[in-house]
């Protein structure tokens, strides 16, 4: 069969390694890529938000599935669009990715449904979120309602932190000009990862993402700089009881309003002393989680995105995942997450892999001398596997040493709450 990949960042790198070694592959294709995925797929200059122009390579490459990695084309409608034509897709159409693209529209479902997730308030004038506000007890959580790549959430500390996050989404027109205002959380979080055909709910690991840009979870909020799998603290009374009590009731939902969703949904929980509660969804899979979460699968990934695809879960056997843990430390351009500095030049890569780690590349591109060269804030995934969550933290830091990228930086206490634990 003939895949074509769409994104171009880490985790479609990931996808791109896991796919390249499924038995039924015949060709992948990727558009845009990066030079890392290139490695893996053959690339096609096409954007994909360029409906048309997907749908005709994939009339003339004989394309049997597409997998749309990045949130922006679900939502977009892309999946819909590509599935008219009789072509099989792994992601959710643009009703059903509402749950990413909408934040009120997630909260609302909640609400509807009984599922456990913070207090909320859904604004869209700037008057009325302040008005909100007063409802609300410090800290408290502002978020855009639209998409916002992972940065459009302020928890802020003080009222004045609070008017300023909400001027900047409401007054300032970002994404829609909507928020929410939601009640804080204590607890941890875990990133829980579901296959499903819209009915079929079917457990794909579990993964704890470090979004703050600084050591020791300081700084504002990134698109993640690094994660390990599985989760030790998602335990697994605590994941069944956030299948049953938040992903089920969700799935069902969402079937009863004439948009089931397919393809893999990413539960972001908070688990409080309560037990887990929602933060919020993601339609695809996460970025660094998708990279330790293909470390450790051992079962063939485009069978299983075939299933999914094709309504055929309940038939498929549960998907079989390495005992060993996995982590992956991002290294990120000087500036990220506010205007990274690009085009530094990156090396080490393959001594890097010498190590035992594997380098997933996100934000790379290949200069005209083609050397590789930064060309986003996130730029490399240095990605690496161990019997236990010590050794592969070792193994991923070895790895990240052998890279020369004097522009970038890293976090070096990735998984450090699960360490401290142990012990």
């Amino acid at each position: 069969m003939n895949v074509l990949l769409l994104g171009a960042g880490g985790r479609e790198h990931a996808l791109a390694w896991r796919l390249a070694q499924s038995p039924g592959l015949e060709k992948l294709y990727a558009a845009p890529g990066n030079p890392g995925i290139a490695q893996h797929a053959d690339l096609a200059a096409i954007d994909p938000a360029d409906h048309r122009g997907v749908i005709d390579f994939c009339l003339r490459h004989s394309i049997g599935l597409v997998v749309i990695g990045p949130e922006a084309p679900l939502v977009d409608g892309l999946a819909d669009n590509i599935r008219t034509m009789g072509i099989a897709v792994f992601g959710p159409g643009r009703d059903a990715a509402r749950l990413e693209g909408s934040k009120g529209f997630t909260k609302e479902l909640c609400a509807r449904e009984g599922i456990p997730t913070a207090r909320f308030e859904r604004v869209t004038s700037r008057d009325g979120a302040r008005a909100a506000l007063d409802d609300f007890a410090l800290p408290v959580v502002i978020k855009a309602d639209g998409l916002a790549a992972g940065k459009g959430v302020t928890i802020a500390e003080t009222r004045e932190e609070a008017e300023a996050a909400i001027d900047a989404l409401i007054a300032g027109g970002r994404v829609g000009g909507e928020a929410v205002i939601e009640e804080f959380l204590e607890g941890e979080e875990a990133s829980l990862f579901i296959l499903t055909d819209g009915v079929t709910v079917m457990p794909f690991g579990s993964a704890q993402d470090h979004k703050r840009v600084g050591e020791g979870d300081t700084g504002p909020n990134t698109g993640g700089m690094g994660a390990y799998s599985p989760a030790p603290v998602l335990t697994p009374d605590l994941e069944a009881r956030a299948i049953e009590e938040i992903v089920r009731p969700t799935l069902a939902g969402m079937v009863r309003q004439g948009c089931p969703f397919t393809g893999v949904l990413y539960a972001g929980l908070m688990l409080t002393a309560e037990g887990p509660k929602l933060i919020e969804y993601n339609a695809r899979f996460g970025d660094p989680e998708a990279q330790v979460l293909m470390m450790r699968l051992e079962d063939d990934l485009l069978d299983l995105m075939l299933a999914a695809a094709e309504g055929r879960l309940a038939d498929h056997p549960a998907p079989r995942f390495s005992d060993r843990h996995a982590m992956t430390v991002v290294i990120a351009a000087e500036g990220y997450p506010g205007t990274p500095r690009k085009d530094g030049a990156i090396a080490g890569i393959d001594a890097a892999e010498a190590t035992g780690a594997r380098v997933f590349q996100a934000g790379t591109r290949a200069a005209e001398d083609g050397a590789l060269v930064a060309a986003g804030g996130r730029v490399l995934a240095v990605t690496a596997t161990g019997d236990t969550l010590q050794q592969a933290r070792d193994a991923a830091y070895a790895g990240v040493d052998a890279i020369d990228f004097p522009d970038g930086f890293c976090r070096r206490d990735i998984g450090w709450r699960e360490l401290e634990r142990q012990g």
